[in-house]
């Protein structure tokens, strides 16, 4: 059995050497992401002067607990690097991320950051993205007409519950996961999804990951 938390962290362990001195780092959300911020934390408390910016308000609360600076995202014109997770990714640096319901603030962070460096361990790599469903953020009162034109799309799309209740994300909106099979041409189905009224984003992320670093059984693996 692979250890999959051993992965991740010989992944983060191997990205945070891409920070230094006076950087603004973006610190994203899932468990990926959440042992990189603990290495950064270490890191921090041995002298690297860095400020961070934070992609949920579970994320701002690690940083906070290890003393990490931070910097509101409203605050920032860029962000030198961000390190971050995914749920796929493709050997051409497409993603599928917000499983963890944050993708709305990850994909700004990461929009404005000059380096994106997506961490995973060996799961997260596929041919084709679509085994993970596409995470899409929309204004409450548009359910039901986004899911009608995901069915036009040949998607399947069901409302994200939590308890049995849908699941409202840190912007007040609600998620629906896009299940559109094997998808061969994903800068497509964005933007289609894009430019259905009333969704606020989706977790396709392409064309924005500069790096992504997958721990392996005792090493990793570093795709540009």
């Amino acid at each position: 059995m692979k250890d999959l938390k051993h992965e991740k962290t010989l992944a983060a362990k191997e990205a945070v050497k891409y920070l230094s001195d006076g950087q603004i780092v973006g610190l994203g959300s899932g468990s990926s992401a959440y042992i990189a911020i603990a290495e950064i934390g270490e890191l921090v408390k041995n002298g690297l002067n860095i400020k961070g910016v934070p992609t949920s308000e579970k994320t701002r609360e690690l940083a906070e607990s290890l003393n990490i600076p931070l910097l509101k995202i409203e605050d920032v014109d860029s962000i030198d690097i961000t390190i971050d997770g995914a749920d796929e990714f493709t050997e051409d640096l497409q993603l599928i991320k917000g499983g963890g319901s944050f993708l709305l603030k990850e994909k700004v962070v990461a929009s404005l950051s000059k380096a994106e460096i997506i961490i995973t361990d060996s799961t997260k790599k596929v041919g084709l993205l679509g085994k993970f469903t596409v995470p899409i953020e929309v204004v409450p009162y548009a359910q039901n007409y986004v899911l009608a034109q995901i069915q036009k799309l040949n998607g399947i799309g069901r409302i994200r519950l939590v308890e049995g209740k849908p699941l409202v994300t840190e912007q007040g909106n609600m998620l629906i996961d896009g299940d559109f099979g094997l998808i061969e041409d994903p800068r497509e189905l964005a933007r289609q999804l894009i430019r259905i009224v009333g969704v606020v984003e989706h977790g396709l992320f392409i064309d924005i990951a500069t790096t992504v670093i997958m721990g392996v059984d005792d090493g990793f693996e570093i795709y540009n």
